[in-house]
């Protein structure tokens, strides 16, 4: 019943947003409500749960989300997007730009692409899926523009890079709790997730992306600028220090565990400094400084600039606020336990279980977290009973966690707005890289499983 309930409140959503062309964040309201009812939330309880999941969600991503539309306008509307492009595309295709600056070849654009993919996946093991996003959507449009290049082609690679290291590697914040759930070894499930990841990214991403390259996409426009002369652009230095100083700092914030340094106050401070929030924080001030004031722009237009990305960014807020209400409602009714009690009962193998009931659990609550955390829960004891190797059913529920993206996930809204897409071709592209993602991974341990024990 559950589940039935579970897909009807999909079904409504999906058709409320397509066909009756509803508001994104009033839809999910409507569905979260009506679902919360339908599984037995107390009526006084529904709208506390939807201003809950509402909050929680948006507590996490509100200053990442606006501090980095702020600085991605910054970078495109300084010519410094412009200048990373160039030298990004002039570094892996510099024979196949002619006279006039344009861009010729299949085999260029190839090499474009896996040039983001690799910066992607780099960027990807030490960030959070939003915070890559979000940073790194700019320089794909950057090179979109200037290139006039099939958007979903070249960005949907990097994106599967990004997905890729949020499920699958230590430290993100599933798999390393899945990690110490089962005793696994963090440095082991990081090898073996490197070796399943390359494959997956590769398949899913720029073998995947091919087929995508019809799909119509006018990306986001707070990223798009009029291209600068020359002289009027930063120097390449100062274009990728300052749009990639968030990487940087928060690269370096990881690195602090591993230094063994024992002042405790030094700790506090290193992680105040490594909050992503922070960490946006300063990267803007150094960008309004680099790429503002230092290439004679106002505070007056800077403050004119950045209020404009805020508008480009502020109903991409409140969908993705929509989506953790709708996630809060499922997570909040029990529903997760019901369908990982049901599927316990299955007769599988502990590892391809583990896959299924995560996938599941994504497929219906849209969270890869809790997805990963419910699933690991029922299995544990299944560990332990059928000596099962820790670290590859840790790789399993990662792959299994992000099955089938769809319309309850904040992710899936987060690259359709972005992107400008359809329902429809989001989930042609997003929703199919992700599950490709999660099949590639699920094989990947199996093949592992044969060799390891």
């Amino acid at each position: 019943m559950a589940l039935l309930t579970i897909f009807t409140c999909i079904v409504l959503l999906v058709l409320l947003v397509s066909w009756i062309k509803v508001n994104p964040f009033i839809a999910f309201l409507i569905v979260s409500i009506i679902a919360g009812l339908l599984l037995g939330i107390p009526i006084n309880k529904v709208t506390a749960s939807v201003q809950k999941g509402m909050g929680d969600i948006l507590g996490q991503l509100l200053i990442i989300i606006c501090l980095g539309a702020m600085l991605g306008k910054l970078v495109a509307t300084s010519g410094a997007a412009q200048k990373i492009a160039e030298s990004l595309v002039k570094a892996v295709s510099k024979k196949n730009i002619n006279a006039t600056g344009e861009l010729h070849g299949n085999t260029s654009a190839q090499r474009i692409q896996l040039a983001l993919v690799a910066a992607g996946f780099i960027i990807g093991i030490p960030l959070f899926y939003g915070i890559g996003f979000v940073l790194m959507v700019p320089l794909i449009f950057s090179v979109v523009y200037k290139y006039k290049l099939p958007a979903v082609y070249i960005g949907l690679p990097m994106l599967a890079s990004l997905s890729v290291t949020h499920g699958f590697l230590p430290p993100h914040p599933s798999p390393s709790a899945l990690v110490a759930l089962f005793h696994g070894n963090m440095a082991t499930t990081f090898i073996y997730g490197l070796m399943i990841a390359i494959p997956a990214i590769i398949l899913a991403g720029p073998v995947f992306s091919r087929f995508l390259k019809k799909i119509p996409s006018e990306p986001l426009a707070t990223f798009r600028a009029e291209e600068l002369p020359e002289d009027k652009l930063p120097g390449t230095a100062n274009s990728f220090l300052t749009a990639l100083l968030p990487v940087i700092l928060l690269m370096l914030t990881a690195l602090f565990p591993y230094l063994n340094i024992q002042d405790p106050d030094a700790a506090k401070i290193i992680a105040f400094l490594g909050d992503p929030s922070i960490v946006m924080l300063i990267a803007l001030l150094v960008a309004t400084f680099t790429l503002g004031v230092k290439q004679g722009k106002t505070m007056g237009q800077l403050a004119g600039s950045f209020t404009d990305a805020v508008k480009d960014v502020a109903l991409i807020l409140l969908i993705i606020a929509g989506s953790g209400a709708f996630k809060e409602v499922l997570t909040a009714s029990g529903v997760s336990t019901q369908i990982a009690d049901q599927l316990q009962a299955l007769n599988l193998p502990p590892l391809l279980l583990g896959w299924v009931i995560a996938a599941i659990i994504r497929i219906s609550l849209g969270s890869a977290t809790v997805a990963g955390l419910t699933a690991a829960g029922i299995v544990a004891p299944l560990v332990i009973q059928n000596h099962v190797n820790p670290n590859l059913m840790v790789l399993s529920i990662g792959a299994g966690s992000l099955a089938f993206s769809h319309v309850n996930d904040s992710g899936f809204w987060l690259y359709k707005e972005y992107f400008n897409l359809s329902i429809k071709d989001t989930i042609k592209s997003w929703s199919v890289m992700e599950t490709l993602v999660s099949f590639i991974g699920l094989i990947g341990v199996s093949i592992l499983n044969l060799f390891i024990k």
